[in-house]
């Protein structure tokens, strides 16, 4: 059904900008641009990738000047016919070529259904589709360049290895099965141990980055924490550079969890600014304590604030208390007002976390630059050449990759076990088909419209 439709999407944003992009393709891309482009050549006359300088009408009424680019199937994005045309970037103008596409047939693409068209071409795995979306959301270098190495290939290299190797090991068995005569399973079954033994080590590795991989794509999940009027919110503001909260000298004055971005260096930080935690009959002010209290259980990192002007009260341990195991820094606030300002403060006694100390004045901004310092050398490390790494960035990747290590370590099992070869067969080929999800290989539909109706629209 994709391929008998012709689609067409804006692939600019809306508003007024210097030019707009309007993209179609499908079989009749061209054929339905020729009778609305007028030039000194016909589109269906033009040789793939080139341009062509003319107008774009409606009947007798010309609606711009365009630039039109043909890029004939199937060596083009979608492998289909496509067209693609520049015009100036105002939203009347760009809603009028579209509304003339349409009154020729012409579908409005959904959301990523361009990559969709790239992907059941073949041109690309689901690796590589996600990647491109990847890409367009990089925040800092880390990402963009991880998103590029699943763009060009990496990862589906790497998985289509291992599939290659417990393919080939599950023919074998078969051949041999089905021909005794020439093909010998005698000793086979320690060498298959050795095959699947380096392959879950493979796995493991890429499992491995799977946190790491979250991370640079998504952001560290990091939560301002602490009692009602620490500072949290006057923080939040220093880190962004701009005003973003409200804040003020009423306690609860943050009823709810604010989320922003911010590029520190290079560390992505997914910044959560909670409400002040503390015993409260409010119920308003309750359901933001409990959800600060969820935010801290799935951070990645923790900024527990101390108003250092009253040292630390039953509260503040109480809050410490709960970010066991959790990466934190202890933060200690207030430090503008050196005369009142608390110097002994003892956090030993909190048990199973490591504290890193800053001193900083949220309201003044000293002590900022230390904070940034700070995190990116808790999260940045200068050894590793993240322009060879691969990394696990989506949770149905790790997913996969943990439901084939399961079935490969039923192979082990059924080794140690004296089973029968064609038994051995039966988890070679459940771990070769987990590993199928990831680049698309076995993927059902459902999952690919979901992941696919992530995209943008005109991409």
């Amino acid at each position: 059904m994709l391929k008998n439709e012709t689609i067409c999407a804006v692939s600019t944003g809306m508003g007024r900008s210097a030019i707009g992009i309007i993209r179609i393709s499908g079989p009749d891309a061209i054929a339905v641009c020729d009778g609305i482009f007028k030039g000194k050549k016909r589109i269906s006359e033009m040789e793939s990738f080139t341009a062509a300088f003319g107008r774009i009408v409606d009947g007798d009424e010309t609606i711009d000047e365009a630039i039109v680019l043909v890029m004939k199937g199937p060596h083009t994005y979608t492998t289909e016919d496509t067209v693609e045309i520049d015009i100036h970037g105002g939203n009347l103008v760009v809603k009028k070529v579209m509304s003339t596409l349409i009154n020729r047939g012409v579908r409005v693409a959904e959301p990523g259904e361009f990559t969709k068209r790239a992907f059941l071409g073949g041109r690309i795995d689901m690796t590589e589709a996600e990647a491109v979306m990847d890409v367009i959301a990089a925040e800092t270098d880390r990402a963009l360049k991880t998103s590029v190495n699943q763009l060009t290939g990496k990862l589906r290299e790497e998985i289509v290895d291992l599939r290659e190797k417990l393919l080939y090991q599950t023919a074998f068995i078969e051949s041999a099965l089905d021909d005794p005569e020439h093909y010998s399973l005698e000793g086979f079954p320690e060498k298959l141990r050795e095959v699947v033994n380096s392959v879950n080590m493979r796995i493991d590795k890429l499992i491995s980055t799977s946190d790491e991989g979250r991370i640079i794509r998504e952001g560290i999940r990091t939560v301002i924490a602490g009692k009602p009027n620490v500072g949290k919110s006057s923080m939040l503001n220093s880190l962004l550079g701009e005003e973003r909260a409200i804040v003020t000298d009423i306690e609860g004055t943050t009823r709810d969890t604010l989320e922003e971005y911010v590029n520190i260096g290079g560390v992505l930080l997914r910044l959560i600014d909670t409400a002040g935690i503390r015993d409260t009959e409010d119920v308003v002010e309750r359901i933001g304590v409990d959800k600060a209290k969820e935010s801290i259980a799935d951070a990645d990192l923790v900024l527990m604030l101390l108003d250092m002007t009253q040292g630390i009260s039953s509260e503040d341990q109480e809050i410490l208390k709960s970010l066991s195991g959790k990466k934190t820094i202890v933060i200690y606030n207030k430090i503008d007002k050196k005369e009142s300002f608390i110097d002994e403060v003892n956090t030993d006694e909190v048990e199973n976390i490591e504290i890193k100390k800053v001193y900083i004045s949220a309201k003044t901004g000293e002590g900022i630059e230390e904070l940034k310092q700070l995190i990116r050398d808790m999260f940045l490390s200068s050894e590793i050449d993240y322009d060879d790494q691969i990394y696990i960035t989506r949770s149905r990747h790790k997913a996969a990759l943990t439901e084939a290590r399961q079935s490969l370590e039923k192979v082990i099992e059924g080794i140690d076990m004296g089973m029968g070869e064609d038994f051995l067969t039966i988890d070679l080929m459940a771990a070769y088909e987990s590993l199928g999800e990831i680049i698309g290989e076995v993927l059902e539909d459902d999952l690919a419209d979901k992941i696919f109706s992530e995209f943008c629209m005109g991409k």
